[in-house]
């Protein structure tokens, strides 16, 4: 079993860990990365901007986080792209990050599909549910529920009675999804997603719709949210979620729990096998490294 990273110093204020994501066109992702280097210098993490928009996570003290947040939404320098991004937060123990890591890159989250770049700007709000909505859909017969993450995920914890499409990388997710779309179709079932945050599901969601012509609903917000809005999340979802950083997994009320690196991910694996030499590396320096395993 690998050594937990280093926690917070005794004495010092407890770390707040956000989570965030937002599809909006950006003339000059550039420019949002130049302002993004200003606003986070009091801030650990790891961002990424793309032409398609946004996504990162954030820690440090509350204040800082928070001063953050409000930057992302109402500093002019962003011109109102990020007005409705929803922040999902979460404590922290060990310190998820060692420094903050500022990238551009051609998706926010790689699926690697041409033309799938997040919601549809026609309907946006189509099949979003909320965690409430969620539950009840778990309920019914005539949907599938898909976990939209990565196998070793889906392992550690899920919702009940959702599937594992067996990938190990969000980039076989597609193919997955081809093959199972005409038994799907056949047998008259919606397809439920949900993933951490939400992104991969808003990043799929439409590309399902129009390409596969599935009826697709999706969790907003993802488990982070399920888990922040019902205190008895625990009814649904089963086991733990994993979190790419440091602190590794978090229970259903987004408390950090012991579990390793070692006990994530299967060395026999080939896909996973990559992913734990990386956090053992990781751990073998004194606080890890941005824990952006993705």
């Amino acid at each position: 079993m690998s050594a937990r990273p280093a926690p917070a110093a005794p004495g010092t204020p407890g770390l707040l860990h956000s989570a965030f994501y937002e599809f909006v066109p950006l003339a000059s992702p550039r420019a949002v990365l130049d302002a993004l280097r200003v606003l986070t210098r009091e801030l650990e993490g790891s961002i990424i901007v793309a032409a398609e928009g946004i996504s990162g996570a954030v820690a440090g003290a509350p204040e800082a986080v928070e001063t953050f947040e409000a930057a992302l939404i109402g500093d002019p320098a962003f011109g109102g792209a990020f007005a409705r991004i929803v922040f999902k937060r979460s404590a922290c123990t060990t310190r998820p990050y060692a420094q903050m890591a500022l990238r551009l890159k051609p998706e926010i989250v790689a699926f690697g599909v041409d033309g799938a770049s997040g919601p549809e700007p026609q309907r946006e709000d189509a099949g979003r549910l909320g965690p409430q909505a969620w539950r009840e859909l778990l309920m019914q017969d005539d949907v599938v529920v898909i976990d939209n993450r990565n196998s070793f995920e889906y392992r550690l914890g899920r919702f009940r009675g959702a599937i594992d499409p067996g990938v190990g990388s969000f980039r076989e997710f597609a193919d997955y999804a081809r093959a199972h779309a005409p038994a799907w179709k056949a047998a008259g079932q919606r397809v439920a997603m949900y993933c951490t945050g939400g992104i991969r599901c808003e990043k799929t969601a439409g590309w399902m719709r129009q390409e596969l012509g599935l009826e697709v609903l999706q969790l907003d917000g993802g488990i982070l949210n399920y888990c922040q809005t019902l205190p008895d999340a625990d009814r649904d979802w089963l086991g733990e979620c994993f979190v790419f950083d440091n602190r590794i997994a978090l229970d259903a009320r987004l408390r950090e729990t012991p579990t390793t690196a070692a006990e994530v991910y299967d060395p026999a694996r080939p896909d996973e096998a990559w992913r734990l030499e990386r956090a053992l590396r990781l751990d073998a320096g004194a606080a890890g490294g941005d824990g952006s395993a993705r």
